[in-house]
């Protein structure tokens, strides 16, 4: 669909799922950016923003958050059957984000042991990303999000151009900037090798080991790395979980994260 066709504006839907709202705030933080393609879509649900019809039909739906409840479920199929484009925005919608982090433990133990009355807890067996339920048109990584990259991406599916992908590792961006490796220099477990760009090798260029919120780069080394961080003394059990943080169901992750993987 060419959106340059139509003489209505194309709709646009903000939805939240299990999340903590940072990558809808980091698009509020768009500012005057924000407004300009405000000018350019019409905004039907946003409750940020103060615009609330969860139901309404839209021509592109981001999606912030996983899926961790039975409601949850049964909204995403609704909101893939009402959109032209679906698009998934930060850590919790493409990968789970630090909520799947209870795919580790019992789930339902915890629940029990929090709550005076769990039986009025409606929670899934495991938290799992969008894309494990519908069909997702493109994926924005982060947490949160680029806000330059998302506006960049809505920009692109109103000209009907595919969105760029961007996938290099956080390693080109510490090159760019001339931080030192902390990988190398100060023998920190660091994700950068394996973790695609989108934060601006934020904690690198302050000294600290990246944790991988931006999720695996292209066809990442991610075995190695494992092996790596072994040799800088880390036990097995903890390099494993230098993977298992905040995109630990990402594919490449996940299988880092597998005790069997590497001995």
């Amino acid at each position: 669909m060419n959106f340059a066709d139509n003489h209505t504006r194309p709709r646009l839907a903000v939805h939240k799922f299990s999340s903590c709202d940072g990558c809808q705030l980091a698009l509020l933080n768009a500012g005057e950016s924000l407004l300009l393609l405000a000018e350019k879509v019409e905004l039907v649900h946003f409750v940020e923003a103060g615009v609330v019809n969860e139901m309404a039909e839209c021509d592109i739906a981001l999606i912030e958050g996983s899926v961790s409840t039975p409601q949850e479920m049964e909204r995403i199929k609704h909101i893939r059957a009402h959109t032209q484009y679906l698009v998934t925005i930060g850590a919790c919608a493409t990968a789970g984000g630090i909520q799947a982090l209870r795919n580790y433990a019992d789930g339902q133990q915890w629940i029990n042991s929090i709550y005076a009355q769990p039986e009025y807890i409606a929670s899934l067996s495991t938290v799992t990303p969008i894309a494990a339920h519908v069909r997702v048109d493109f994926e924005l990584w982060g947490c949160p999000i680029n806000t330059k990259q998302v506006l960049a991406m809505v920009q692109s599916l109103l000209l009907d151009v595919t969105p760029v992908d961007v996938n290099d590792s956080v390693c080109i961006d510490c090159k760019r900037q001339g931080n030192n490796c902390v990988l190398v220099t100060q023998q920190e477990p660091c994700l950068g090798p394996v973790t695609r760009t989108g934060c601006g090798a934020l904690c690198p260029q302050f000294g600290r080991a990246c944790y991988g919120c931006y999720g695996p780069q292209e066809n990442p080394n991610v075995p190695a790395l494992r092996q790596r961080f072994e040799g800088l003394g880390l036990a097995p059990e903890i390099a494993r979980q230098r993977f298992q943080f905040i995109t630990s169901t990402a594919p490449a992750f996940a299988s880092a994260a597998k005790k069997s993987d590497v001995t």
